[in-house]
């Protein structure tokens, strides 16, 4: 009987080596890579043989394997995990803007699922999850004890399916019942108007492989319909990262000379720098970048580095603080390993780790609106009898100009944004 279990554990071993050998395979150009532990692969070869002759159930050999990469991953940090064919697909369709599911990008905290950020025109979106928020049911089912993969395959489904959310938030002493219906999420990555004449409003969503060159054009397409552009806000609220390629195309458009981002691990592809190109797309006209709680990964790298140039004044919250970079690196057997293989750093040395990018001027956020049945104040031009101004007479009434949005409007509904236009008035006018 002893020869049966001793086969299994060899095979065991042999499929462990074999994960190990592609993950090898993959980075032996870089650095060596350590001996195989051979006292703690005979541990597991024990556990291993002990699961399989005393454990309650029979299991299969490549199950237990693979339950074991998923457990060695997942406890190193809460982003490196191991990609099934699937899972590994879908990463990739998410870099490229279409997926299916929800629109959030999640994490693990404490065991729940955690929210970063829900995206732009989703249904999570549409259904108000907030950053923070933690899900700790999915369709009635706790999702302690699973991991992230598991959750993440829970909440994507066909479209048009819909789906019950139990959500803890922040404030609130009950969980809530959040239900939305899934739907294939279509990321417009890059939107652009204009608030005022002369003033943008540039919103990124998401970091996909094109964002870099669909801002260039949206900021060609704001210039083009106004005389000249005075001001732009970058609004990169609730925006999980993405593509670390495209953060860095995002601030060089921006930015004419100077670092932009540092990356140290331990591998030597693993450190790099990059250095902004010349050609300021706005020609140095102000900036100012919207961030909160949700802007992460990507989105601070962008923050980081307009504000260590002083190139922007970074507005709103202290941002969520993924200051890491994960790499996938695909097996052989067509899964692939998610590792986080470096921190990034600001061009002044500052790790974004578990600390986020501190806002400049900071904004609560709050909502604001117009107080009912407020007296107007009293003016000199209200008073009888008032002396009338001769030069202001003579002048013509300004012409209201098509899809101006009144300041108090534009406060009531996103009063950040109204305030952000405010400071690109002051500093166009400083600038002069």
């Amino acid at each position: 009987m002893r020869y049966p279990r001793l086969l299994r554990a060899l095979t065991a071993l042999t499929l462990v080596g074999l994960v190990l050998a592609n993950a090898q395979w993959v980075i032996a150009q870089q650095e060596p890579v350590d001996e195989l532990p051979v006292e703690a692969l005979r541990s597991f070869s024990e556990v291993y043989e002990r699961i399989q002759s005393d454990y309650v159930e029979a299991v299969d050999d490549e199950a237990l394997v693979r339950n074991a990469i998923r457990g060695m991953l997942e406890n190193l940090d809460p982003h490196s995990a191991y990609l099934d064919t699937e899972a590994y697909q879908q990463l990739q369709e998410g870099t490229q803007g279409r997926f299916g599911g929800l629109g959030i990008e999640v994490g693990m905290e404490d065991g729940f699922v955690e929210v970063i950020a829900p995206i732009d025109g989703t249904p999570a979106d549409a259904a108000g999850m907030q950053p923070g928020d933690l899900i700790i049911r999915i369709d009635g089912q706790s999702v302690k004890g699973l991991d992230l993969q598991e959750a993440v395959g829970l909440m994507r489904g066909e479209p048009g399916t819909a789906i019950t959310l139990g959500v803890l938030r922040e404030g609130q002493d009950q969980p809530m019942e959040i239900t939305l219906e899934r739907a294939v999420i279509q990321v417009e990555s890059v939107r652009a108007r204009l608030l005022e004449p002369g003033f943008g409003y540039l919103r990124i969503s998401q970091f996909q492989s094109r964002t870099g060159e669909d801002l260039l054009a949206a900021v060609d397409e704001l210039v083009h319909d106004t005389d000249a552009l005075d001001g732009l806000v970058l609004d990169l609220r609730n925006n999980p990262g993405g593509v670390l390629d495209a953060a860095i195309e995002v601030a060089d458009a921006f930015l004419s000379s100077g670092q932009i981002v540092s990356t140290r691990g331990r591998i030597e592809r693993a450190r790099s720098r990059y250095t902004a190109t010349p050609n300021d797309v706005l020609n140095g006209a102000p900036l100012v970048v919207l961030v909160n709680a949700g802007s992460a990964s990507a989105a601070e790298i962008v923050a980081g580095a307009l504000q260590d140039h002083r190139r922007a004044v970074i507005m709103g919250e202290q941002t969520f603080g993924k200051g890491s970079v994960q790499t996938i690196l695909p097996l052989r057997n067509g899964n692939a390993v998610k590792l986080t293989t470096a921190r990034y750093y600001t061009p002044d040395g500052r790790s974004i780790q578990a600390e986020g990018i501190a806002p400049d001027v900071e904004i609560a956020n709050v909502t604001v609106r117009d107080r009912d049945n407020a007296p107007a104040a009293m003016r000199e031009s209200d008073l009888p009898r008032h002396l009338r101004n001769a030069e202001s007479d003579a002048r013509e009434a300004p012409e209201a100009v098509d899809g101006d949005i009144p300041a108090s409007s534009l406060a009531a509904r996103d009063y950040a944004l109204a305030e952000a236009l405010n400071l690109l008035k002051g500093l166009r006018i400083l600038g002069r």
